[in-house]
């Protein structure tokens, strides 16, 4: 699901909305819970989920190329914890379906999704 099915299936659900409206709402939304995390605030939804900011401490890494240790500084990276009722549906619709693949939903801000695509590499074949 993207944000921009998001935004089609609130303006259907709500058919007062326009999907000008619609689009307002998911965006307002979203920015909101950005600010929140860029704040340090948790956001919880209950029954959802909640999100967090986690901190990954300094650590020291190797550059791949050269194998020389490099320092890699502390970082805040955003965090998604599902709640009871989520983890719940989910578990129950994999139940359902055991065996057969899972369809991924990346729901993209309109600024990713305005990014070119990274050129494809060439394959190269075993032969060769």
């Amino acid at each position: 699901m993207t944000r921009s099915d998001l935004v089609a299936l609130l303006a259907e659900k709500f058919t007062q909305l326009t999907h000008r409206d619609a689009e307002f709402a998911v965006k307002t939304m979203l920015d909101a819970m950005s600010d929140a995390l860029a704040r340090g605030h948790r956001i919880e939804i209950r029954g959802f989920g909640s999100f967090a900011i986690n901190r990954r401490p300094p650590r020291v890494g190797r550059n791949p190329r050269s194998g020389e240790q490099v320092t890699i500084p502390e970082k805040l990276v955003p965090h998604f914890k599902p709640g009871k009722a989520l983890r719940e549906a989910v578990d129950e619709d994999a139940g359902s379906d055991a065996g057969e693949p899972v369809e991924v939903m990346v729901v993209r801000s309109a600024r990713s999704a305005d990014k070119p695509a990274a050129p494809a590499k060439p394959v190269s074949s075993v032969n060769e």
